[in-house]
């Protein structure tokens, strides 16, 4: 056994010495046995080149959502952390408090609050001129209303966007044939609201 392993010994020796001679002093060769080509070396540069652009690309993404976030919140959790929120923009989502709807003409400003779960609503200041035509305190009917903006030091949200939710078709035919108003039956018709007392 042991003839069998010098034999192969000498062998393995014999044809490294072979190689060796045949090969000189070139460099090893790399990229599954072929040398490595000019078109090889412009594509490996350009890959670089796309990685360094789309690793920008995602940072600036990333670092633009941070300030772009917008936290959609309950009233109750907004008034309940205020300082959490605070210098964010978030969106709130609750009923129309019934009667809580104000208007001033000079400057132009509404005025409302969100109902809340527990306790007095969340107030909303939304200082344009025009609401959605979905959006009246009419007797009787709830409005879903969406306000996104940011909670201002004094407690309040300064929106800047006011959406209201129609109801549903079903829920109109079934309130018209009680005979009551839906919220957009006066569509184009200014909204109206008592005046601001300040």
């Amino acid at each position: 056994m042991s003839d069998i392993n010098k034999e192969l010994e000498k062998a393995i020796l014999a044809s490294e010495e072979e190689a060796s001679v045949g090969q000189g002093d070139a460099p090893p060769i790399e990229n599954g046995g072929h040398p490595p080509t000019e078109s090889n070396k412009k594509g490996l540069g350009l890959l670089l080149v796309l990685l360094g652009v789309g690793a920008m690309i995602l940072l600036l993404v990333f670092s633009g959502i941070e300030g772009a976030a917008i936290y959609s919140v309950g009233a109750d959790e907004l008034l309940a952390k205020p300082a959490e929120y605070q210098g964010r923009t978030v969106r709130v989502q609750g009923k129309l408090e019934k009667g809580s709807l104000r208007h001033r003409a000079e400057p132009c400003e509404y005025r409302f609050h969100i109902a809340r779960k527990n306790g007095a609503g969340l107030e909303v200041r939304y200082p344009e001129c025009i609401l959605p035509d979905t959006f009246r305190d009419v007797p009787g009917m709830d409005v879903e209303v969406t306000a996104e903006g940011a909670l201002s030091a004094g407690g309040y949200l300064e929106a800047t966007q006011i959406m209201a939710k129609c109801p549903s078709k079903y829920d109109m035919n079934q309130k018209a044939q009680q005979g009551e108003a839906a919220p957009h039956d006066a569509v184009g018709m200014p909204v109206v609201a008592p005046p601001i007392e300040e």
